[in-house]
């Protein structure tokens, strides 16, 4: 099955690509979630304007991210979260949370789909976030959780 991918998806491709992919694949998962269309000769159009909206948010370049990941780097980012007895958080840590705290803590903006977040975040204390900057370059920052 022919796809055109809507959404970064790891392991296949990034937004405005087009890949094959099994059927079974395409039509239980990457079709009813959104992250891909089916491939038409008309969707070429729909290619292009996905490139150019990827374009215009992404990092421009590879110096860029970099320079970024150094500002990440230097970072001390707290977040706040209800908490209850023994410092268990009610729900846990997003990835728009984590972007948030870094703009909060004067930080560049970062786009929540790129912050990943490997064990959910339930508890109080410190932990290691990391955040995707560019296919090459990647920041791991420190997220004190604190709770409120």
């Amino acid at each position: 099955m022919k796809l055109i991918l809507t959404h970064e998806v790891n392991g296949l491709g990034a937004p405005g690509d087009v890949v094959e992919v099994k059927d079974g694949y395409g039509r239980n998962y990457l079709l009813p979630r959104g992250f891909a269309i089916r491939w038409t000769r008309g969707g070429q159009k729909q290619i292009d304007s996905i490139r150019r909206a990827r374009a215009a948010r992404d990092i421009r370049s590879l110096d860029d991210a970099k320079q970024v990941a150094g500002q990440l780097g230097a970072l001390s980012v707290t977040l706040r979260q209800r908490a209850g007895e023994g410092g268990r958080l009610f729900g846990s840590v997003t990835a728009a949370d984590v972007a948030e705290a870094v703009k909060a803590s004067g930080g560049p903006e970062v786009d929540k789909r790129r912050i990943q977040i490997r064990n959910p975040i339930k508890a109080v204390g410190d932990h290691k976030v990391e955040i995707r900057l560019h296919p090459e370059v990647s920041a791991t920052i420190s997220l004190e959780v604190v709770g409120a």
